[in-house]
């Protein structure tokens, strides 16, 4: 694992250390998840991996990103930042066009759509997984 990557990991385990995802677990689990699908490309994608919820999530910043990582980096965590109120297709368009972002949206996307880390599946996460099938398509044409 090259220092970028390292320094975004351990970055990432800072921010969303007290975080749990939608299953009640560690929410660094999913972030874990998204990198190791991505261990095949570079640097710069296994730290947006990493790094792909924190300005969402978190109180960091997109200026924050780009002076720890470097413009490429924070183009492509701001890229995949869904912005408060934005419509989802607007999102996910913005998400195809930087390709760094759409390679992680989807392995972002793989996990999001495991419905078997859920104990009880409810209609909502039917509805949530019917959307991510559509970025899923769409950021795959």
């Amino acid at each position: 694992m090259g220092e970028l990557v390292k320094k975004a990991r351990d970055l990432a385990y800072k921010l969303h250390s007290n975080q749990v995802d939608i299953s009640g677990a560690p929410y660094v689990n999913h972030l874990k998840f998204v990198a190791q699908q991505l261990l095949d490309y570079s640097e710069i994608v296994q730290a947006v991996a990493w790094l792909h919820d924190s300005v969402e999530d978190t109180d960091i910043t997109i200026e924050e990103i780009s002076d720890i990582f470097g413009t490429e980096v924070a183009q492509a965590v701001e890229a995949i930042t869904k912005r408060h109120k934005e419509k989802y297709k607007d999102y996910i368009t913005r998400v195809k066009n930087n390709n760094i972002a759409r390679v992680v949206k989807l392995a972002d996307l793989e996990h999001n759509m495991d419905l078997g880390r859920l104990k009880v599946i409810t209609d909502s996460d039917l509805r949530r997984l019917q959307k991510y099938k559509f970025a899923r398509q769409f950021l795959l044409s």
